[in-house]
């Protein structure tokens, strides 16, 4: 068995081959800022509504990774909140995306690009298609009104949280729009509540306050690229992509990335070590999973449930909680079978099978201090019992 320091070397490298590029990054804030300025144009039709573009997901969060394959797009999500002018009583959903989305088509037209903007439920999607391909998710929101951002105060405090936290955060919601809400073409103050910057400052507030490089700008703010990531986003990186790994045949069932996030980082005790934080978030993870909840509460709006699909009628032959629970078992095991081998030849078949990791015996045996054999001798594959739940789904 290794160290725990060569155990968090490893799991370091590991991380270090999940990272997007830093090619990526720029291309995604080089979009990004330009998709803002262009919103915010002297003949933009949302000019005086003071437009403000931000990222949200996990290239806001710091826990983007790579794709399976690195012929997929990467994918950026951003909201653009109309921070003037507009409110629940001058404008229906309906109105507020139609207004965003015609701007949307102006910045495709003026930047020549040829894949029409695609329409989504919630957002625009913008479509790139050259040498790195993107597609960028864009959900118009206005600012929630006051009354109720000190109501999702009071429910963070209720569900344990500090007052002070609660109340930056809600300062950060907003209304956004969703063409399957009931009043969406209606003038109503009943939109869908969100808070993609209130999490993201609940999800620091998880961190050292240390590990952060926060830059932030009046309307447009910085891609969150970290130079020193704390271990709960390094954690958080490996758990994605064992996930994708696990579920790249049937996507559709696998656990979602907010689910784990927020997992995780109610997990994180702000160990300093990377192995032990892992450790910390894989324990909480099985233990999450034996209890057979299926409430997994958003810290910036506890009334609202992350895992609430694992319930619905219409997604119970995905089978959600049972393929997450299976997940939460396989992905411990996983990690524990790798740290416990010293045989560098092993841990990069592993890494191979189990992550989409491709590194060499070689590498590894001189990062850890390892000799390798000269022949490879994988061992047998650990894997959850032939009766317990297995990523499936029925028809």
């Amino acid at each position: 068995m290794i160290t725990s320091e060569q155990k968090r070397s490893l799991l370091k490298r590991m991380v270090e081959l999940l990272e997007l590029p830093d090619s990526a990054y720029q291309k995604a804030k080089d979009r990004y800022e330009d998709i803002g300025e262009f919103l915010s144009r002297e003949s933009s039709a949302c000019h005086d509504n003071e437009p403000h573009i931000f990222p949200q997901g996990s290239f806001r969060l710091g826990t983007a990774i790579r794709p399976l394959d690195e012929r997929e797009e990467y994918d950026l999500d951003l909201a653009c909140k109309l921070t003037q002018g507009i409110s629940h009583r001058t404008h229906t959903q309906a109105d507020l995306k139609e207004l965003i989305g015609g701007e949307i088509e102006s910045y495709r037209e003026a930047r020549s690009i040829k894949v029409p903007v695609k329409e989504k439920h919630r957002c625009w999607r913008l479509e790139y298609a050259d040498h790195l391909s993107f597609h960028i998710d864009i959900v118009p929101c206005i600012p929630e009104d006051t009354s109720r951002q000190r109501l999702l105060t009071e429910t963070m405090v209720a569900a344990g949280e500090d007052r002070a936290l609660s109340e930056n955060v809600t300062h950060h919601a907003v209304s956004i729009t969703d063409d399957r809400h009931p009043h969406y073409k209606q003038l109503s103050d009943d939109w869908n509540i969100s808070n993609p910057e209130g999490y993201a400052k609940w999800f620091e507030s998880r961190m050292q306050p240390e590990s952060l490089i926060l830059m932030e700008k009046a309307q447009i703010d910085d891609l969150p690229i970290y130079r020193r990531k704390s271990p709960l986003q390094r954690s958080i990186q490996l758990l994605k992509r064992h996930r994708d790994q696990m579920f790249k045949e049937d996507p559709d069932v696998k656990p979602i990335s907010v689910i784990i996030t927020t997992i995780a980082a109610k997990a994180y005790s702000g160990q300093k070590a990377l192995d032990i934080t892992l450790q910390e978030i894989l324990d909480e993870l099985k233990r999450f999973a034996d209890s057979g909840s299926t409430v997994v509460p958003n810290p910036v709006n506890p009334e609202e449930n992350f895992a609430d699909r694992w319930t619905m009628p219409q997604y119970q032959h995905l089978r959600l909680r049972e393929n997450f629970a299976a997940w939460a078992t396989q992905v411990h095991i996983d990690f524990h079978t790798l740290l416990s081998s010293a045989d560098p030849n092993f841990m990069a078949e592993h890494a191979r099978q189990k992550f989409t990791i491709r590194t060499t015996p070689g590498d590894l045996g001189s990062l850890l201090g390892l000799s390798v054999a000269p022949a490879i001798s994988v061992g047998k594959t650990h894997e959850i019992p032939d009766n317990a739940a297995k990523p499936w789904r029925l028809g």
